[in-house]
């Protein structure tokens, strides 16, 4: 049969794309598909809503979605039947259908040898791809029945992007043959969950893995591959159309759940909020608490229960005192209250003359120059070796606060960890920002690129700025701005791991060696705050070795998820709603 399928569809697709009417599929020769066709994903479940004779029958199908589950119908002939017989159910998802036809792909010779995508086939692989499922909010896979046999391997196909250098899985993608699935007339295949982790270096990932899926199936003589896509996700857009892909009329319909809300609810005023503001505020209507946005600019809000109210920034709140606060904006301060407290941490003066600058830079080999008052990064310049530079750095600090700060530079990973009402939340390493050369690009336009990509993820948060630092770097590898990076050499273009200035951050909350937890929780005593992130240099965190270098009073919970802390943060300040909060794990 699929044979005489294959055969019809090169002859009803003879005619030009441009010639081609596009139609509903549940307009074509629905008698020679299987009725009710859904395949399990591992995620949920897709509903091929062309196949259902009967819309009731799609609905109910739909309302019987499993807990924590995403079931999805696709090709929904009437959306406004299904949606009337559940509206307290069911609701049409905001995103756009695209299709690409074979004979418009166009494939491309560049290769990116930095990573490679392939089949997942490990458990490993599996958690991988959950971390960047987690990361960015969606459904994860079900381990054990990813893992499983198929029934029919040709049905599925489930493929993971890995970098080369560590082994670790930096984007995924899954996919459907249509054929296998409902005997489709049109002899087709979908595309779905493309996702690529907010951390990768390398360009081109979610390019690759799709490109990947397209020639996979197109191999198999397929037609045509459609993929469902948010409305507003401009750079997966971008991508698609680069690629050839068109719109076309077709509705999504899905299940309310808590994993979708944002999509059927509509927007509250709180929308201009900041990443840091928004996941507290989010958090807190969950759990039925209300909220005032006071400066949506600002990221000052207030959250209101019964007769409790407390004004926050972000993460700072009205329960942090004003002492605690300045303890942590003084950088020397934060160090002296922390060496009295046992602690371990970096040798440190003020800055003074040239000559004292000098001896101590001599003392240590290396410094870090920081503002004694800043934050994100800024004035900061880490590993300082020579005199000029020195002089330098310290000029810059100076911009951002009238004292400077002379610090001993000490070897080893950025080590962020979150401690709220005393106990740790959260644990990540910052790493500085790295570009990878394509042999086609030069340096400053593969930061731009990179750029790009880390605002994307971090709802514009994250860029290396194109300052005198990030060429200062670059200059120190040998190379300059202008210079064409070759293909997979990797370079560093910012030394400090700041998020704000580029850096990047990876989830080590599970890793953790027991005397690094102890040592944050003994710090954030020392301090007497309730919320704060403390920065760590560790060789390694499952080592108990450590120094740490300052304690962040307004630290932004939103880079550490899918880790808890929104809630424990909402928990500190509503203990009331702890209990009453029935849908948390």
């Amino acid at each position: 049969m699929k044979k005489n399928l294959k055969k019809g569809i090169r002859l009803d697709r003879m005619a030009s794309p441009s010639q081609r009417h596009w139609e509903q599929p549940q307009t074509i020769d629905a008698k020679r598909m299987r009725s009710d066709a859904t395949v399990e994903m591992g995620w949920g479940r897709l509903l091929f809503a062309h196949t259902f004779e009967r819309a009731r029958d799609l609905a109910k199908a739909l309302c019987e979605e499993g807990p924590k589950r995403r079931d999805i119908a696709l090709y929904v002939r009437d959306p406004h039947v299904v949606l009337s017989l559940a509206p307290h159910q069911l609701f049409l998802d905001p995103s756009h259908t695209y299709r690409l036809w074979s004979n418009q792909y166009r494939p491309t010779q560049r290769k990116n040898s930095a990573f490679q995508t392939r089949r997942l086939r490990t458990r490993k692989d599996v958690e991988g791809v959950n971390r960047i499922y987690s990361g960015r909010g969606m459904v994860t896979l079900d381990e054990d029945w990813v893992l499983q046999p198929p029934d029919n391997r040709r049905l599925r196909l489930h493929l993971v992007a890995e970098e080369k250098a560590t082994g670790s899985i930096v984007g995924a993608v899954s996919a459907v043959d249509h054929v296998e699935a409902f005997d489709d007339p049109e002899c087709g295949a979908s595309l779905w969950c493309l996702a690529v982790d907010a951390q990768a270096h390398a360009p081109g990932v979610g390019e690759a893995l799709v490109r990947h899926v397209i020639e996979h199936f197109f191999a198999r003589e397929r037609t045509y591959l459609d993929l469902s896509v948010m409305h507003d996700n401009e750079q997966a857009i971008m991508l698609y159309e680069k690629l050839g892909f068109q719109r076309m009329p077709a509705f999504c319909v899905k299940r309310k759940n808590p994993i979708n809300e944002p999509l059927f609810i509509a927007p509250d005023s709180d929308e201009a909020l900041n990443p840091y503001a928004k996941i507290i505020v989010d958090e807190a209507r969950r759990r039925g608490i209300a909220h005032e946005v006071e400066d949506a600019e600002g990221g000052f809000f207030s959250l209101h229960f019964g007769g409790r109210s407390i004004s926050c920034r972000e993460s700072l709140s009205e329960l942090t005192t004003a002492v605690a606060m300045s303890r942590c904006d003084d950088k020397r301060v934060t160090r002296r209250l922390l060496e009295k407290a046992g602690l371990h941490v970096p040798d440190q003066r003020m800055a003074g003359s040239d000559q004292e600058n000098e001896a101590f830079l001599v003392e240590h080999g290396s410094v870090v120059v920081k503002p004694a008052r800043g934050e994100q990064g800024a004035g900061v310049c880490v590993d300082v070796r020579d005199a000029e530079e020195l002089k330098q750095a310290i000029a810059e600090a100076k911009q951002i606060s009238d004292e400077v700060i002379l610090e001993q530079f000490v070897e080893g990973d950025d080590l962020r960890i979150i401690v709220i009402d005393e106990k740790v939340v959260a644990a990540a390493v910052r790493k500085p920002p790295v570009i990878i050369g394509t042999g086609q690009h030069t340096i400053q336009q593969l930061i731009e690129k990179y750029n790009r990509r880390r605002a994307t993820a971090t709802g514009g948060e994250s860029r290396v700025p194109l300052d005198e630092q990030t060429t200062r770097c670059v200059a120190a590898a040998g190379c300059a701005m202008d210079d064409v990076l070759e293909i997979n050499r990797k370079l560093m273009v910012r030394k400090a791991a700041n998020l704000h200035t580029g850096g990047t951050i990876h989830d080590v909350t599970a890793d953790l060696h027991a005397t690094l937890v102890d040592a944050a929780e003994r710090a954030a005593a020392a301090i007497d705050i309730p919320v704060v992130g403390l920065d760590f240099l560790v060789p390694n965190v499952e080592d108990e070795q450590y120094v740490i270098i300052e304690a962040n009073e307004r630290p932004g919970l939103a880079n550490h998820e899918p880790q808890p802390t929104a809630e424990r943060f909402v928990d500190l300040l509503f203990p009331k709603t702890v209990a009453a909060d029935a849908t948390r794990i």
